[in-house]
């Protein structure tokens, strides 16, 4: 069974004509299937018409794409799972080629918007993402990782958790746990009703989000290997300072309140200390959480 996941936020008018054309193109696949619609919080008053192979999710208020998308998939029964955007600009006709690459043995499909059809808000921050900070972090090959559109097997998020703004990523994410994953060109369309719900504000928290995302895949089972080098070089930073500032002092005699940089020095030693044994919290805090299990 296919099982397609669609979270909308005030899609009054797009909703139900992205709803007919899916209908539409599903039938021409000769599938079981199912659509599963979560509202995440509407304020529309747009009352979805459920008819036969669909469920309503409703969340009493906004809580996000992430857990609109957890939602859905644990009210889902399909072996494999597709995510589609409300607003018209994912196109269903290309459903057909995310089910044959899913048939050829891939794990994961992607969606790439090659030929993107949204304003600059929405297109700098994402080629930001994608072209410098996921290739620095992850090495990705994907070329669109921010695309809604996309499908995989059930086992996929039986073993990878959807929470927060983990959903941006999880292309990288399942691709990082050895699954076979790969992406296809689709069809992308000017938004026609309502606003982008998507602004700079996204993409500067993106930033963190990937820093977040980075630190849970590399160093989940090894803190003390991230918070250590970080807390390392910037103590050895200070502590180079303060052992040129001790040469001066002992043997020209300079006096040192009237140096700046020596309190700049302590500071961070500070730090630096503080970063590595933030390091050994972690270390113990995964040696307990192994050791309840």
């Amino acid at each position: 069974m296919i099982s397609i996941i669609i979270p909308f936020y005030n899609e009054r008018e797009s909703l139900p004509k992205l709803y007919d054309r899916l209908i539409a193109e599903l039938t021409k696949l000769k599938e079981s299937y199912e659509i599963i619609l979560v509202d995440d919080g509407s304020t529309d008053n747009l009352k979805p018409v459920v008819k036969k192979n669909t469920i309503l999710v409703t969340h009493r208020k906004r809580l996000g794409k992430g857990k609109a998308l957890a939602s859905g998939f644990t009210e889902s029964k399909g072996n494999i799972i597709i995510f589609m955007d409300a607003d018209l600009q994912d196109d269903p006709s290309d459903l057909k080629k995310f089910i044959a690459k899913i048939n050829e043995g891939y794990d994961l499909v992607n969606g790439w918007r090659q030929d993107r059809k949204d304003s600059l808000t929405k297109t700098i921050p994402s080629n930001i993402l994608n072209n410098i900070l996921l290739k620095l972090f992850f090495g990705s090959k994907f070329h669109d990782i921010n695309c809604g559109f996309k499908a995989m097997r059930r086992e996929v998020l039986e073993e990878i958790s959807l929470y927060g703004d983990n959903f941006r990523f999880l292309p990288a994410i399942v691709e990082k746990e050895g699954f076979n994953t790969t992406e296809i060109v689709v069809n992308h369309h000017p938004r026609r009703f309502g606003v982008s719900k998507y602004g700079y504000t996204k993409g500067l928290l993106g930033f963190l989000d990937v820093l977040t995302t980075f630190f849970l895949l590399e160093y989940f089972d090894r803190p003390i290997h991230f918070f250590g080098i970080v807390g390392a070089f910037i103590f050895a930073i200070g502590f180079v300072i303060l052992l040129i500032l001790g040469i001066q002092r002992i043997f020209f005699g300079m006096l040192l309140y009237r140096r700046p940089i020596l309190f700049v020095g302590i500071v961070l030693v500070i730090i630096g200390v503080q970063i590595i044994m933030s390091g050994f919290i972690g270390e113990l805090l995964v040696y307990l959480h192994k050791k309840k299990k």
